[in-house]
């Protein structure tokens, strides 16, 4: 068995031992009630995870309790990103699949004493819960016979009562310590259409309720969940022994992914794309696995980080530049390398003639890449930041008498700097020196300045989009979202790019410029950022 790297693992190395269990079984339980995001992909991580190297199985269970929420469009989009992710689920697992057994278990709590029907209001629920330093009130209504709540209950489910009338309610302990315990609801009247099972129920379980239920229905051995979970392991443990579940499953508890820059919350996702602040759940920005795919993340990368990340009982949050700086690094490793330049400046080299090929490598990181062939002539583009007619002190680019290389091409001198009316260069003509090739340069001119730049005759028209944060946390630390959103985002250019990256979509490295998503959009080059040249997340 392999070394346990993690505490979960030590508590089912333990379980193993004990012959507690024979072999592990997890689940990843999903509410299809929004996309996934990166902090799923930690849970994913886990539980598929864990599963894995235990020689074990995970399930995709979907926790379908509260269909107000809940859409097949959201099934739809989890299966795709964790298939997107590479994990396999043993079996596909609904709490719907399971509606009529957890009812009979309701029936059973009735039966024996252990839960009734409660008429109080949810606004009354709550007031007589208590607080952490003081009891909670017993409902008037928890000493209903068991016959009395059966009849009651059986009436909920009929449809007799309106939505908040009557709930069932476990009876445990109204002074206990955890106000979890403090009769908890574990049924609610919902007149709402099931995406699954239509108009069949009119009452549905609570979660606290139904997981545990589902849980031992699944033969899960290990559940294993975020620590907001924690003071709820006492009811989920009073439902499997109240129950008589054997072997009962093991909560576990791990500290989720919070990370700096980005929401969260499904509940804001949601608000976000309602409100169209962003184009929708796969909006580049947004930290969806939709939208970390539509930006060019890998999947690689993000499984990558989760595993950097770690799994650990305490909570922390971790900053955006460190998930930044391992998806540079992956796509640093991976990503081939290609020309675009986003703001052109035409550059003419008077005495060059025709054209030909110049070698670039495909990926310098990666060994046995190899190399592919550049148009090179004598009309090109380079970045308008690359020239200057009154450059700063230590500028090591382009200026009128001075010389800079060409990537792998040649080194050129500006002559003259061609203005429109308003001042503005508009073109640039420059000379080349001849045996200044790179690879065979004997000119004996020494540059510090290499641009990169694209064939003026060959190149295509793109859009280069680029993306900041959606949340400004360094400036508005513990502020609510809508007070940390940064209303300028998202940044659009219309660039030059070479004619290698249409119709090839994939991640690259835009040479001196970013890591980018290459596609067409209604026949378009979009060329998208997915992160940043530089890493800054040590400094």
């Amino acid at each position: 068995m392999a070394e346990a790297t993690n505490f979960i693992e030590q508590i089912i190395d333990e379980d193993l031992a004990a012959g507690r269990v024979t072999s592990i079984q997890t689940r990843f339980p999903p509410e299809p009630n929004g996309y996934l995001h990166i902090g799923h992909a930690k849970s994913m991580f886990v539980n598929f995870g864990t599963a894995e190297k235990y020689g074990g199985k995970c399930n995709l269970f979907f926790d379908d309790t509260n269909p107000s929420k809940e859409k097949t469009e959201y099934v739809d989009a989890i299966r795709r990103d964790i298939l997107w992710l590479g994990y396999k689920w043993e079996k596909e697992v609904y709490a719907s699949d399971f509606f009529d057994v957890i009812y009979e278990y309701a029936e059973k709590l009735i039966l024996d004493g252990k839960a009734f029907v409660c008429d109080l209001s949810p606004e009354e629920i709550k007031a007589t819960r208590g607080t952490l330093t003081e009891p909670g009130q017993e409902s008037p209504y928890r000493n209903r016979t068991p016959e009395e709540s059966l009849k009651l209950f059986r009436e909920m489910k009929a449809g007799k009562y309106a939505d908040g009338e009557k709930c069932l309610r476990a009876k445990i302990d109204m002074a206990s310590p955890n106000i979890n315990l403090r009769d908890p609801v574990i049924y609610r009247i919902l007149h709402a259409a099931h995406h699954r099972t239509g108009e069949k129920w009119c009452i549905y379980p609570m979660y606290d309720y139904a997981h545990p239920i589902c849980d031992y229905l699944q033969s899960v051995t290990h559940s294993l969940c975020t620590l907001e979970f924690e003071d709820h392991r006492p009811l989920y443990d009073w439902v499997g022994i109240t129950l008589g579940f054997s072997p009962k499953p093991r909560q576990i508890e791990f500290a989720r992914l919070n990370m700096t820059n980005l929401v969260m919350s499904k509940r804001y996702l949601k608000k976000l794309v309602e409100e169209g602040t962003v184009h929708g759940w796969d909006d580049p920005r947004m930290p969806t696995l939709a939208g970390l795919r539509a930006r060019g993340i890998p999947a690689e990368a993000i499984k990558d980080f989760c595993e950097r990340a770690g799994v650990t009982k305490a909570q922390s949050e971790c900053e955006i530049g460190y998930f930044e700086a391992v998806v540079r690094d992956y796509l640093n490793a991976h990503a081939p390398r290609a020309m675009a330049v986003a703001d052109p400046l035409k550059l003419t080299i008077l005495n060059y003639t025709g054209e030909e090929e110049v070698d670039f490598d495909v990926n310098p990181m990666q060994e046995g890449a190899g190399t592919r062939k550049v148009t090179f002539g004598r009309t090109v583009y380079i970045e308008r930041s690359d020239f200057s007619l009154d450059p700063p002190p230590k500028y090591h680019r382009l200026r009128l008498g001075g010389y800079v290389r060409l990537k792998n091409a040649y080194i050129v001198r500006a002559e003259e700097a061609i203005q429109d009316e308003n001042g503005n260069v508009t073109e640039v003509l420059c000379t080349f020196l001849p045996d200044s090739r790179s690879g065979h340069d004997t000119s004996g001119v020494k540059v510090k300045g290499v641009v990169h730049w694209v064939n003026a005759e060959t190149c295509v028209d793109a859009e280069l989009r680029r993306y900041d944060h959606l949340l400004r946390d360094a400036d508005y630390a513990g502020q609510d979202f809508s007070e940390r959103m940064n209303e300028d985002s998202e940044h659009i250019f219309s660039a030059k790019a070479e004619p290698y990256l249409k119709g090839h979509d994939g991640s690259y490295q835009l040479m001196r410029t970013g890591y980018f998503r290459s596609f067409e959009e209604n026949g378009k080059l979009i060329l998208s950022e997915i992160v940043s040249l530089k890493d800054n997340f040590n400094k």
